[in-house]
């Protein structure tokens, strides 16, 4: 926000006036609106009316109307999850992610045993595989390291920061793979659909079990989440756990012979298994497999010291990524159209970025790659081709995102109806009509509602 005076006077005050014009009633429920949004910074607007009905008498106990409300409209949160758009809305996407997570590894609550702490457990971490050499930064303990001292082939001796902008971008871009890096990222949901069957199989085949008996007896649960690399290359974290089944397909305890290390190993020969073939386009990767860089990390039970991993840091780790987009790869977080191609650099996109993209943009073109059109390369040219989901979770898991908003919108019903604001549910109808009006505020009311905003949080924490 600007320290200048002048401006600040020149955007509010126009809002202030506006809202204020009839009475001031209308800014004060401006005011009750906003701060109800928690720090959404581009709410819906809606328009329409709700009518709560006697179910049993057809008595109409009470109307709503946004005709009422300041410029006729109601505001409700966007919901949007990707930080770079709201703030707000994505600080409650993470928080749930976190309660979703952390329910998986502690048990106990959500409808999750809580046995489940003592089951096999592992944060794995699967990649892509090179396109072509690209600048590196320090190493995972954030050392410098010299980024490609290669006697042939390009080099790079400098030690990139952190903050570099020129990590992940490639040393010679005339020859990296960018056919082969969109269709990898266009097919990873696939990938990963493959390596959970593959999964399943290896551990079936190192237990001496057939599929079939494996699968009454284990349940193979996992969490993930997708992530950008640098380089505009997706990578997934996932907590996969192992659990029991009994006759009625409730989740128990595993056999003994369902260890950590046999889970292990199982998900390094499953990943390197998956391979799909890519549409033949002259691209160098004709094969999309896994990269050779996976991580699998034992997860410990209880607050331990040092570097172990534990289910907080766990659940607080994969919440971060949850509500990150494209964007952190110097792409952007909003659908393009054919006139946004040649102007990608005005919106802050790398070059890297927007080759990608320029490539996910011809791909898609219906007219002369027909064959690619299951893929809607356009429609995700923004993300670089990836159009999976960022959060996604096996049945058994843990609860669901759409529980956990209920449980909220439950609390919050109660409350009214405590007050003699809400009419019992059981026993009344609420009919409503609504109608799109449009989305965010003016410069000025953006102002106003930042003094709304929750303060930012540390990451890992609810």
């Amino acid at each position: 926000m600007s320290s200048d005076p002048a401006p600040l006077a020149e955007l509010v005050g126009p809002v202030i006036r506006d809202l204020a014009r009839r009475s001031g009633k209308d800014l004060t429920r401006w005011l009750e609106q906003t701060a109800r949004l928690g720090g959404c910074a581009e709410p819906i607007r809606l328009t329409g009316e709700t009518h709560t009905i006697d179910a049993a008498s057809g008595e109409v106990l009470h109307t709503y109307t946004t005709a009422h409300e300041p410029h006729g409209q109601l505001l409700v949160r966007c919901g949007n999850r990707r930080a770079s758009r709201c703030p707000g809305c994505a600080e409650t996407y993470r928080r749930d992610t976190f309660h979703l997570i952390r329910a998986g590894l502690l048990g106990g609550s959500k409808g999750v045993p809580a046995t489940v702490r003592t089951h096999p457990r592992v944060l794995a971490t699967l990649t892509a595989p090179s396109f072509g050499p690209v600048h590196r930064g320090p190493d995972k303990r954030g050392n410098p390291q010299i980024c490609h001292p290669r006697r042939t082939g390009p080099a790079c001796f400098d030690r990139h920061s952190a903050d570099d902008p020129q990590l992940g971008h490639p040393l010679d871009p005339a020859s990296y793979d960018y056919v082969g890096h969109v269709l990898w990222n266009a097919h990873a949901g696939d990938l990963w659909r493959r390596f959970t069957i593959y999964l399943r199989r290896h551990l079936a085949g190192a237990a001496g079990l057939t599929h079939t008996a494996f699968n009454k007896q284990i349940k193979v649960s996992f969490a993930k989440v997708a992530e950008y690399q640098a380089r505009g290359v997706v990578h997934f974290h996932a907590v996969i756990r192992l659990d029991g089944r009994d006759e009625d397909s409730a989740t128990i305890p595993p056999p003994d012979w369902a260890t950590v290390d046999l889970l292990d190993a199982a998900i390094r020969s499953a990943a390197a298994a998956v391979r799909l073939d890519a549409p033949d386009l002259g691209q160098p990767a004709r094969d999309l497999v896994w990269g050779e860089q996976i991580d699998v990390q034992h997860i410990a039970s209880g607050e331990l010291d040092g570097d172990e991993l534990t289910e907080q840091k766990v659940a607080g780790y994969i919440a971060k990524y949850a509500t990150k987009a494209a964007e952190t790869s110097g792409t952007l977080d909003r659908r393009i159209r054919s006139t946004d191609l040649i102007r990608l650099h005005e919106q802050g996109v790398t070059e890297h970025a927007a080759r990608l993209i320029r490539t996910a943009w011809t791909l898609g073109n219906p007219e002369t790659h027909p064959e690619l059109l299951h893929l809607r390369l356009r429609q995700w040219a923004h993300m670089l081709g990836f159009r999976g989901h960022f959060s996604t979770r096996s049945r058994a898991y843990s609860t669901t995102m759409g529980a956990l908003r209920q449980v909220r919108t439950d609390y919050r019903q109660a409350q009214l109806r405590e007050n003699g604001r809400a009419y019992d549910p059981e026993t009344a109808l609420v009919l409503s009509h609504w109608s799109f009006a449009g989305q965010g505020y003016t410069a000025g009311e953006s102002l106003l509602a930042a003094s709304f905003t929750d303060p930012p949080r540390e990451e890992g924490s609810p």
